[in-house]
């Protein structure tokens, strides 16, 4: 759970505030041009400002990754700088979002441990050599290129050859020229480089009616978007979340999770088979149940949440999943939440990327058939959704994020460097499909 807070919607701003894993710490930035207010009003992010300028200073620790390591390579990025770059076949890449076309003049400061070395930068496709002396931190010219089209700018860093021990120290970029008088963006906030590098969160959130017992969704992650470090969520509300996420190569899971009430503790009351109950303390604290599952990218995966008060003061939270490789429906957990008496109120979605060393991957799921079904035995279809970012967007140090309607279902899209983001603080609305859940709520395991 991220520490943060930003706005799903009016009626899901509390749960959201209190609960959600996408949100991030981070201080709205000032010092940048004035002249990118308008811009910043298309984006619904008035109240922050974009960088321009005739020279501008990108951060290494912020704004780079290793996007390839080398067998045997040990190349990292420290919150400053590129660092133990030994192997000429580990690649490093830096980011940053140009909104302007025009001359793009790139230069680096660097140092070297000793002696020579040559290093190969590559900008948008563009390579141009550099030879760097020195043991001082020195601004070396790379090249100009011309933009042509607005959206991220693409710095990669090769070593050719070096008598020293390592190739060099890199800390920042300096660009400058036409392209970057206004509006431009990338990570300039070291305290939250962190969450910055792991990219925007993104979400969907959903009006949510008094007397909401069950909520139901799908999300589909398409063959190739399932990246390490990804969680889709599928059904959160106000208290807890539940969605499948990537934990590494080899290992995937299914992940619901209650928060504690204040002066109490969540408690798990019963759970499905091989699922790992546990209380989680840190950045929140909580109940946390989780199956090892390798779920499949392209197939559609149905989720459950159920939200009903047992009388004592308590209410039970329970989640189900439904794979189509399995054909049934799986029982995730019961948590009993006390001090609360509540059905489900504040329910959205989200999809975002845990990961800070592989922020520079990007990931997209379609969310589809929403519903919910109230007390009386109601099912209704949720068809709009308010799409928002988490702070690394508001504050524009990412603005790769994206969401919204496509072919007829909601889709979230985060990280990558794409181009084109999407306008957040806005609602859309898909394509009814009009047929409500076929699950039997009575055998449900």
């Amino acid at each position: 759970m991220k520490k943060s807070i930003k706005s799903i919607s009016s009626l899901a701003i509390l749960g959201f505030v209190l609960f959600t894993s996408s949100c991030k710490k981070q201080e709205n930035l000032a010092g940048a041009d004035d002249a990118s207010l308008n811009q910043n009003e298309k984006l619904g992010l008035v109240g922050t400002q974009s960088l321009g300028g005739t020279s501008l200073t990108v951060s290494m620790g912020g704004n780079a990754y290793v996007t390839t390591l080398a067998s045997g390579g040990v190349e990292t990025v420290t919150s400053t700088k590129l660092a133990n770059w030994t192997n000429a076949n580990s690649i490093f890449s830096s980011y940053f979002r140009i909104g302007n076309t025009g001359a793009l003049t790139v230069a680096v400061k660097a140092s070297v441990p000793s002696g020579t070395s040559v290093l190969k930068i590559t900008i948008n496709g563009t390579p141009f050599n550099v030879t760097a002396t020195g043991t001082a931190n020195t601004t070396y010219t790379v090249g100009t290129v011309n933009i042509t089209t607005p959206g991220y700018v693409t710095v990669q860093f090769q070593g050719v050859s070096k008598t020293g021990s390592y190739f060099a120290d890199v800390s920042d970029l300096v660009i400058s020229g036409a392209a970057v008088a206004s509006n431009v963006y990338y990570a300039n906030d070291p305290a939250n480089y962190y969450w910055s590098r792991r990219g925007p969160s993104v979400h969907l959130g959903f009006s949510t009616p008094a007397n909401t017992e069950w909520f139901y969704s799908e999300i589909t992650v398409p063959t190739g978007e399932d990246k390490i470090g990804s969680y889709y969520m599928a059904n959160g509300f106000s208290g807890g979340y539940f969605g499948m996420q990537v934990n590494s190569a080899t290992e995937r899971r299914m992940l619901f999770s209650v928060w504690n009430p204040t002066g109490g503790t969540t408690t798990w009351t019963r759970k499905g088979t091989n699922v790992v109950a546990t209380n989680f303390t840190g950045e929140g604290e909580g109940g946390q149940s989780y199956l090892i599952y390798n779920w499949v990218a392209g197939n559609t995966y149905k989720f459950l949440t159920q939200a009903k008060p047992d009388g004592l003061g308590n209410t039970i939270y329970s989640s189900w999943f439904y794979a189509p490789e399995l054909g049934t429906w799986s029982f995730m957990a019961s948590w009993k939440k006390p001090n609360t008496n509540s059905y489900l109120t504040g329910l959205y979605s989200f999809l975002e990327n845990f990961n800070d060393k592989n922020g520079y991957l990007g990931r997209r799921a379609d969310y589809n058939n929403q519903w919910i079904r109230n007390t009386a035995g109601t099912w209704t279809e949720i068809t709009t959704a308010n799409f928002t970012v988490d702070a690394t967007g508001t504050n524009q140090q990412r603005m790769d994020f994206a969401g919204g309607v496509s072919g007829g279902k909601f889709y979230l899209r985060n990280g990558g460097f794409f181009a084109n983001y999407v306008t957040p603080n806005q609602s859309f609305t898909r394509t009814a499909t009009g047929t409500a859940p076929t699950v039997n709520l009575t055998t449900l395991p």
